[in-house]
């Protein structure tokens, strides 16, 4: 096969982000994507594009994909509430849940140290940390109590009839949304109740307004991940919409907390982070986060920028809830945007998509690598490679040729959450 030639950019090292920096310009939603939940490289490079948007054009708060309790430990510590002589290894260690590796990690260790120094220094507006995702639902429902049982009234006694509805499915999020997927009879409606109390007390500690957010937050997690569960046991592309509506719900709440002048930086696989409306996810009725944030702030104040490499190696597990372990990530197939970005030159590249859209062969759906928290590279052809009209999906894209598995923790998993959680190429 011939493969035109692409418009492209070295990236070699941390300089040459200077034309990404500069493309971004005013955009106040920059999402970073990645083609794998296991791969260094993708986690290095977002750092210190983060680390150049944080100095160089004041960016307020990170959000990632996890869950909000685990992410708001981070949050915390970084801004100085954990006690004294919390160490990183201890935060990071509260991402127990499978796939542990995906914050549990050296590369994300190094982050969180970077943003205490840099909330530390007292010339320095402090840098939020938070989730976007859904899945904690008892975990979020345990600190709501725990933040409730400091104060009296309705809205305790609302998070207790929460609770107790949950109670009979012994924290099994799979068993409840098995139990209730068909009936009536479920705790949405004590969830929703528990939802207004809490919203009836925003003014109520106005020393520590990231308190009544959290719970608050805490309880919409609850909310939409009683839903999620339930739309995931009755199949089809609904919980996936769940999902991602969430995170941008949060998102915005998040904006509107930090003030109009806030800026964001997301971290996310790229199924989420690039426009779903350009790939075949279309089709199926799905929408994500990437889609939503263009649709209502406009392109011109997102920016998307997707992540990709053509062989190496990755950290994922052989089936779900399988331990971790280091495999190879063969040479991508023929055909796929990674194999075209590789036959061009073995060279890490950057390149823009407005530059892009003039290469005819570009404006085409091409098979595009993505790999999941499982992965069996034996069955790699068959489903990690989505159609992608790639200058419409992002705004910019990260090239590695060849990337090294992500260096994780090693994390006791607290529970296995159903397969049905990540689609197999997310």
């Amino acid at each position: 096969m011939t493969y035109t030639k692409l418009p492209y950019h070295r990236l070699e090292n941390k300089s040459d982000l200077d034309s990404l920096i500069e493309d971004i310009g005013d955009s106040r939603i920059v999402m970073l994507g990645e083609a794998s939940h296991g791969t260094s490289d993708y986690y290095s490079w977002r750092t210190a594009i983060s680390k150049r948007l944080i100095e160089e054009k004041g960016f307020t708060f990170i959000a990632v994909e996890g869950d909000w309790p685990d992410c708001f430990q981070i949050n915390k510590f970084i801004k100085g509430y954990c006690k004294p002589g919390t160490k990183v290894s201890d935060i990071l260690k509260h991402f127990n849940r499978w796939p542990t590796w995906m914050w549990g990690n050296w590369e994300v260790a190094a982050l969180v140290e970077w943003l205490k120094e840099h909330n530390d220094h007292p010339n320095s507006l402090p840098v939020g940390f938070y989730g976007l995702d859904v899945y904690s639902l008892w975990d979020s429902l345990q600190r709501i109590m725990k933040y409730l049982e400091k104060r009296d009234g309705q809205a305790l006694k609302a998070a207790k009839e929460a609770f107790k509805c949950f109670e009979p499915y012994s924290s099994d999020p799979q068993e409840y949304a098995r139990a209730v997927a068909y009936v009536s009879e479920d705790c949405e409606q004590d969830v929703l109740s528990l939802l207004m109390e809490l919203g009836k007390h925003e003014g109520g500690e106005p020393s520590n307004p990231e308190a009544v957010f959290d719970a608050e937050q805490n309880a919409l997690v609850a909310v939409n991940a009683e839903r999620y569960y339930k739309a995931m046991i009755r199949g089809g592309g609904s919980s996936w919409n769940v999902r991602d509506e969430h995170m941008m719900e949060t998102l915005n709440r998040l904006l509107e907390f930090h003030g109009p002048d806030s800026k964001v930086i997301i971290w996310e696989h790229n199924t989420h982070i690039g426009d779903a409306r350009f790939t075949d996810m279309a089709r199926a009725g799905m929408v994500n986060i990437g889609q939503l944030a263009r649709e209502q702030y406009g392109n011109d104040s997102v920016y998307l920028v997707g992540f990709g490499s053509y062989e190496g190696s990755v950290i994922a597990g052989s089936n779900w809830g399988a331990p971790m372990q280091k495999m190879e990530m063969p040479p991508a197939k023929e055909g796929s945007w990674e194999h075209w970005l590789h036959s061009l030159s073995p060279t890490n590249k950057l390149l823009f998509s407005h530059e892009l859209k003039e290469i005819p062969e570009a404006r085409q759906q091409i098979g595009h690598r993505a790999i999941g928290v499982v992965y069996n590279a034996n069955h790699e052809s068959n489903g990690n490679y989505v159609p992608t009209l790639i200058p419409e999906r992002y705004d910019a894209f990260l090239y590695i040729d060849e990337s090294e598995a992500l260096r994780p923790f090693i994390v006791k998993t607290k529970e296995k959450e159903p397969p049905e959680l990540y689609p197999a190429n997310e």
